[in-house]
């Protein structure tokens, strides 16, 4: 039963790093496939062109010369691609029908042009090579379930993204940037370049009806609003995280649909003025239902008086959310025979002056 509850508590889990290896074998080998394709894909009216031609010189060639359809086609191809297998009447060209030698100079010239396009196509395409990334990662994204998605191109967003890695999580990252779009290609992570036009048809590339989340965090708040309006349409089920910069619009992303707001400018001005307050701070936790909360560090010295006593008994001078020891956070704190020690570091939740008491007797 308990294992039922937080898995109901963690929508996506973090997927493990075999199966992550495997992936980027996977998108080397999707993109292995796709660049054939690709390079098809870019030059195939000039190959169609090349057929006609070939096509239309074993016409000419037959006609003239009286040639078998098989002779006069292999005939065609000698002539427009200067192999030299066969000579056009017989390399006399002062006798060649006018209406041959026409014929023939309008093919190869067209050849020629339609040759050195091919030859472009490939060197470009290859060039590239981002095409073929693009089709593959595609592939993948189309298997993705529980996903995050997350839209965003500034700092915070890119903050976020590094989060999600660092906790194994999958996720699409939708962007407007076209340098952040080919720099996010590069590293093999998914990602969507968004087009402000076709805002629906780019989350459902990166997958919107299997993700579970998403966070949107773009720099400029009125990007954000039709961000959280065109995921709320499409999803009307999906969890929304915003970041929002101005304070003022909190309200707005959440009538828009985000079940999560976050002020940044609001949390990070807490956090400065709070740090000028006390030398403890450690961090700023946000809430819905909290607002900003401040996440403290109080060190315990070889004198102090906490050393020896549980966390029930010292909890009524602040909220106690952890313990460090050891550079690690601690799972027992709450078990009855659980005592602080000397170096420890209580974690504590709330208004820093609340804590002076606290820190006087922990010195």
């Amino acid at each position: 039963m308990a294992a039922s509850h937080f898995d109901d508590l963690f929508e996506t889990m973090p997927i493990k790093p075999g199966k992550k290896r495997g992936r980027r074998l996977v998108l080397g080998f999707y993109g292995g496939i796709f660049s054939p394709v690709i390079v098809l894909r870019s030059v195939y009216r000039q190959i169609i062109l090349l057929i006609v031609l070939f096509l239309w010189g074993a016409a000419v060639l037959g006609y003239y010369n009286k040639l078998p359809a098989i002779q006069a086609l292999l005939a065609s191809v000698s002539t427009i691609t200067t192999i030299g297998l066969y000579v056009p009447n017989g390399g006399n060209f002062n006798t060649m029908p006018t209406g041959e030698a026409i014929h023939l100079i309008i093919i190869i010239i067209v050849a020629v042009g339609a040759g050195a396009s091919i030859l472009q196509g490939i060197i470009t395409t290859i060039g590239n090579g981002d095409a073929a990334k693009i089709l593959a990662q595609k592939r993948l994204i189309s298997q993705l379930k529980d996903h995050i998605v997350l839209f965003g191109d500034g700092q915070v967003a890119r903050h976020v993204a590094e989060k999600l890695n660092d906790l194994g999580l999958d996720y699409v990252v939708l962007t407007s940037d076209s340098v952040r779009y080919h720099e996010l290609l590069t590293k093999s992570i998914f990602s969507v370049l968004v087009s402000e036009n076709h805002p629906v048809e780019d989350l459902t590339e990166a997958g919107i009806e299997r993700a579970s989340t998403a966070i949107v965090a773009y720099d400029q708040d009125p990007i954000n609003m039709l961000a959280i309006l065109s995921t709320r349409k499409v999803r009307p089920d999906i969890r929304i995280i915003s970041v929002i910069n101005d304070e003022k619009l909190l309200g707005t992303a959440k009538t828009a649909g985000s079940d999560v707001t976050i002020p940044a400018s609001l949390t990070l001005g807490n956090f400065a003025a709070l740090a000028a307050v006390t030398k403890d701070i450690a961090g700023v936790v946000f809430s819905d239902k909290t607002g900003s909360m401040e996440i403290a560090e109080v060190s315990i010295f070889n004198k102090s008086r906490l050393i020896g006593k549980g966390l029930q008994e010292i909890s009524r001078y602040a909220p106690i959310i952890g313990v460090v020891r050891d550079d690690r956070v601690l799972r027992e704190v709450y078990e009855p025979n659980f005592v602080l020690k000397e170096a420890d570091t209580l974690l504590i939740l709330g208004n820093p002056r609340g804590l002076a008491p606290l820190e006087q007797i922990s010195e």
